[in-house]
């Protein structure tokens, strides 16, 4: 179960973000959202890490559908979706996802992106 309070209020309760760069910030947050939607064993299960890409990652995965790359993650996260996948394996698909995605020439050229 998602838990209310936002992730912007999470972050600055823990100290060490006070002087965090980018980078450490948005990997915070993605652990932060993994682990707000994660049960009380800090895993997640392939059902519930679907779930999350397909709401929370929405701008990366639309529009992929036919590449071959997001067809394998999806898949296998339809088998067995009850197995449970922790941090790290989230990660990579979040990564993967990130890798393959048409935005991510937007991201590379943001004068082009318009």
């Amino acid at each position: 179960m998602p838990k209310t309070l936002p992730i912007s209020k999470q972050l600055a309760s823990v100290k060490a973000f006070g002087k965090a760069s980018d980078l450490e910030m948005a990997t915070a947050t993605a652990a932060l959202v993994f682990y707000n939607s994660a049960g009380p064993d800090g895993k997640l299960s392939k059902a519930g890490a679907k779930d999350l890409l397909l709401t929370q990652f929405q701008i990366f995965t639309r529009g992929q559908e036919t590449k071959p790359k997001y067809k394998e993650i999806f898949a296998d996260l339809e088998v067995e979706k009850e197995n449970k996948m922790d941090l790290e394996d989230f990660l990579v698909l979040v990564i993967s996802l990130t890798v393959m995605s048409d935005v991510i020439q937007d991201i590379r050229n943001p004068q082009t992106s318009k």
